[in-house]
């Protein structure tokens, strides 16, 4: 098609707008001749085409003058039309994966065009930021991320942007929203109700995942600055050698799941008391190959351990999730019965 502002749509755009104009009888005999991703694909783009009027449709619709003939304007609710139309061309449980691709393609996550981002890359842009903003950015990302990107600040800048966290609560909706857009606007490539987001937990989390450097050195900053902070915090953290809270069922269900080669090396810092519960919980044979494993095992770089030592603490995590086992701080949390 030539000419016009509609040279600047791409082809599923048009068809969608075409689709609206012709009404719904003869956009579903259309959908019919389609395939299941093409019907998905212009789904997404008619839902999102809240009013369409013939003024921004004419140059689409000169396409198929020979079939149509539009007098007036037309004013049609994209989202609506489509959820009515769908369930006459695809079968109900195809109609239901549209709609919800649908619902889905029209939320809007704040601070979404960050998962992709590099953390140091990301920490280098944000760290000239205000430390509260920093901070509600932060608290968007998750946890792992999170961990890195403070990683990646001055120390000074660490303390202050968990300290705000911290004490974060309730952050109004246009605010996020403003960070975001000019996040995403900067970046180039990088969106509901106030939401409740930080607190003490979002800092124990972060810690439980940040390189031990990272979390000791705030951790001595909240003990010297607020003690009672680092004292909350403490208790919500979660670290190795805790997993001698955790019973033995749930032990050996987190063994089921943990690489030989992951576990001899975590255990190379671990206590006795770890250790025997681990063996305790293994087969007599497994017991005695890992032990003579780590026996045989030289000498390892601490940052190896601490990795090894966090992937089994992710998968603890997700195990608890499950419902499989139970997690306890070292200075507190409920007993195992």
């Amino acid at each position: 098609m030539a000419g016009g502002n509609n040279t600047r749509l791409i082809g599923p755009k048009k068809a969608a707008m075409a689709l609206l104009a012709m009404g719904e009888e003869a956009s579903a005999t259309i959908l019919k001749k389609l395939s299941t991703e093409e019907i998905k694909e212009l789904s997404v783009y008619m839902a999102n085409l809240e009013g369409l009027k013939k003024e921004a449709s004419d140059e689409v619709l000169t396409e198929f003058s020979s079939l149509f003939n539009v007098e007036g304007g037309v004013n049609v609710d994209g989202n609506q039309f489509i959820r009515n139309l769908l369930p006459s061309v695809m079968k109900g449980d195809q109609a239901s994966e549209v709609i919800s691709r649908i619902d889905e393609s029209k939320q809007k996550t704040p601070f979404k065009h960050l998962r992709d981002v590099d953390p140091k890359m990301l920490a280098g842009f944000i760290k000239g930021e205000h430390p509260q903003t920093i901070a509600i950015i932060v608290t968007h990302l998750d946890h792992e991320k999170a961990s890195q990107v403070l990683g990646h600040l001055p120390d000074q800048l660490q303390f202050e942007i968990v300290s705000r966290i911290a004490s974060l609560e309730s952050v109004p909706p246009d605010l996020i929203m403003e960070v975001d857009e000019v996040l995403e606007k900067e970046l180039t490539s990088m969106g509901t109700s106030g939401q409740q987001i930080g607190g003490v937990s979002v800092v124990a989390e972060i810690l439980n995942r940040a390189d031990r450097r990272t979390g000791d050195s705030i951790l001595q900053f909240l003990d010297e600055t607020d003690s009672d902070l680092a004292e909350k915090v403490r208790k919500l953290m979660f670290v190795f050698e805790d997993l001698l809270h955790v019973n033995d069922a749930g032990i050996r269900e987190l063994l089921k799941e943990v690489r030989n080669e992951e576990l001899t090396v975590a255990l190379k810092t671990a206590s006795e008391d770890l250790r025997s519960k681990i063996f305790k919980n293994l087969s007599q044979r497994a017991a005695q190959m890992l032990q003579e494993d780590m026996a045989m095992m030289g000498p390892a770089r601490l940052s190896e351990v601490e990795s090894s030592q966090q992937a089994i603490l992710v998968v603890a995590r997700r195990l608890e999730k499950e419902g499989k086992l139970l997690l306890a701080g070292k200075d507190g949390g409920e007993q195992f019965v």
